[in-house]
């Protein structure tokens, strides 16, 4: 997920709540991390096991080796550090350009292959990225009040830091208005998170935990479209240019939109919803 606000938003403070909403570490997710974390001696003297899930926010000064695991003899870097966590990457166009490109293979394979003249290791590497970005440099060109002081050249050499292949991977692009002094000590309810009986069901029998590790056949299997949806999906690729790994991303999401709902079939709207979270397919420029 990309999170795209002013300055004050609440970006950053969204991000670190994320991992409060995720399930427990399951008893083989706490052996995996614990493993990463004691190659490189992170893992705390009196825990021996790490019971909940990582959340690693590296600063945006890091580098393609701190990033993604290096060195003479290869260390597991931040994408594997995250495993089985959140990984959240604050001010995203900061980010050197090389740097955000070497995370595609870990996003597109869950795991990092790092090859030396010696040896060749495979660090596990799982992890929900959470990024956060200014509209545009000064931050504030999608801000109701205060004025944006950037020029549209600006802009755009700010957002080509992130590439188009990168964005595909990106599941959920949502924008995070300003929040209303107003609404700062509202207190509201959100719907429940716990969909895991209803994925699980469905998922068991082929292996699978979450929606997100679906490959093609269990698309076909699991994600039946009706008409509608088929002709929804198809237009919007059309219209957007919608790449084929956006096009099933669009559908996973739509399944756990309808998961949430508490139904068993993927219905236009839920389609509909999820084409709504590509919004950076949208703009110009990107």
């Amino acid at each position: 997920m990309i999170m795209i606000g002013p300055p004050g938003s609440g970006k950053s403070m969204l991000a670190q709540r994320f991992p409060t909403i995720l399930p427990p570490l399951s008893f083989n997710e706490a052996l995996e991390t614990t493993r990463i974390y004691s190659a490189v001696g992170l893992v705390p003297s009196q825990e021996a096991l790490l019971t909940t899930r990582p959340f690693r926010a590296p600063h945006h000064t890091i580098s393609d080796a701190g990033l993604i695991g290096g060195g003479q003899i290869p260390r597991p870097g931040e994408v594997s550090l995250a495993h089985h966590g959140v990984l959240f990457l604050d001010e995203l166009p900061e980010f050197k350009k090389n740097v955000l490109e070497v995370m595609r293979q870990p996003l597109e394979d869950g795991k990092v292959t790092i090859s030396r003249a010696t040896m060749s290791l495979t660090f596990p590497a799982r992890f929900m990225l959470i990024a956060a970005m200014n509209p545009c440099p000064c931050g504030y060109s999608s801000d109701p009040v205060k004025e944006c002081t950037c020029s549209q050249t600006q802009i755009q050499r700010y957002r080509a830091h992130i590439s188009g292949p990168l964005l595909d991977r990106i599941d959920l692009h949502v924008e995070v208005p300003a929040v209303k002094y107003k609404e700062l000590g509202t207190e509201t309810s959100g719907e429940s998170s716990d969909i895991r009986k209803i994925m699980g069901n469905r998922l068991a029998k082929a292996g699978l935990y979450t929606n997100a590790q679906m490959e093609n056949a269990h698309l076909r299997q699991f994600c039946q479209l009706d008409r509608e949806s088929r002709t929804l999906l198809e237009t919007a690729m059309e219209r957007l240019g919608l790449s084929a790994r956006a096009y099933t991303r669009v559908i996973k999401l739509a399944r756990t939109i309808a998961d949430l709902e508490g139904v068993q079939n993927i219905a236009s709207h839920h389609i509909s919803e999820a084409i709504g979270y590509r919004s950076l397919d949208r703009r110009s420029g990107w």
